[in-house]
């Protein structure tokens, strides 16, 4: 499945050390074997690979588990936190993107708009690098960032009433408050209130910093527990801790259709920052920019491959060329 319009995957960022060093870290956490210098998978060379699974992967992710994968996420803004779920499922451009944006830390405002516009990776990750705090934690947490991706593509509307249930959750708990950063606001209809919160400023993000086992209270799920991510120059002052907020204007086009328990595109945000021209607010998955790692279990490998028996060809295949 694809975006409204789609992005062709170029040649630019291969051959980086940084970016090489991130890829063959994910690759070796998948058990993929190590990427060796010089050695990319495009999605004309690599077929998405489904990792062998037990009967236990195929059963969906239970309300406790899928609370566990978003509670660090969960008090996000609505636009940044659907950024983070459309980004999470390409985790292998997440590290390349990171690496990158290491090296290119200085370039800011229509210099870094311009440089992105170079960059293979699907839109969703390159909406993230204007956001150094929240790719951090991604490339940081891998295995996290890759699960949450899994979750959101095979139980999208589970993954929402999550958010929304812990939000419920901390507002009980008296720390889900309206603050200079960030506006918190309650939407009701057909019987149903949600929780959103949206940037105090459009244009500027600012990301919470918490813990979770604190904003929620005392975590129920001693059997899954959350983790806590604090970036460099975190002070613990309160329930949530906010650095200083970016400028990233239109890179942060997602939005949180929480009636109909999806994740939509904002069409004029997305065309102003990718210089694109789409009608369609539909976020759909891109399998090429999956980049040959597998899926999490075989009916996700199913959707978006092509099977199980052409996956472990193909993941023999991607283990054969990353290798070469």
């Amino acid at each position: 499945m694809r975006l409204a319009r789609s992005f062709p995957i170029t040649a630019s960022s291969h051959g980086r050390p940084g970016l090489m060093a991130g890829a063959a870290a994910l690759a070796i956490l998948l058990g993929l074997g190590p990427l060796l210098p010089g050695a990319t998978a495009t999605a004309q060379t690599a077929a998405p690979a489904a990792a062998p699974a037990s009967a236990a992967q195929q059963q969906p992710l239970s309300r406790e588990q899928i609370e566990a994968l978003v509670a660090p996420i969960a008090l996000y803004s609505d636009d940044l936190l659907a950024q983070v779920l459309m980004a999470s499922t390409y985790p292998l451009e997440v590290v390349q993107a990171a690496r990158w944006a290491k090296d290119n830390a200085r370039l800011t405002g229509k210099a870094l708009q311009d440089a992105l516009l170079q960059q293979p990776w699907d839109p969703s990750v390159k909406a993230l690098v204007p956001v150094p705090q929240t790719l951090a934690m991604m490339n940081d947490k891998l295995d996290w960032t890759q699960r949450l991706g899994d979750a959101f593509l095979a139980q999208q509307g589970d993954v929402l009433d999550a958010v929304q249930r812990l939000r419920a959750r901390a507002d009980a708990a008296g720390t889900l408050k309206s603050t200079p950063q960030q506006k918190v606001s309650t939407r009701s209809s057909d019987g149903r209130t949600v929780f959103v919160i949206e940037q105090a400023d459009p244009q500027v993000v600012f990301v919470p910093a918490y813990d979770p086992n604190v904003v929620f209270g005392p975590w129920p799920y001693p059997a899954y527990p959350p983790f806590a991510w604090y970036p460099p120059g975190y002070v613990a002052s309160g329930a949530l801790w906010f650095g200083a907020g970016v400028a990233a204007g239109a890179a942060i086009w997602g939005g949180l259709n929480w009636w109909n328990r999806r994740v939509d595109i904002n069409v004029n945000r997305f065309n102003n920052f990718n210089r694109t021209n789409i009608v369609d607010g539909t976020w759909r998955h891109d399998v090429a920019h999956r980049r040959g790692v597998p899926y999490g279990n075989a009916d996700l490998a199913g959707r978006f491959g092509r099977g199980a028996a052409a996956d472990a060809a193909a993941r023999e295949a991607f283990r054969g060329r990353v290798q070469a």
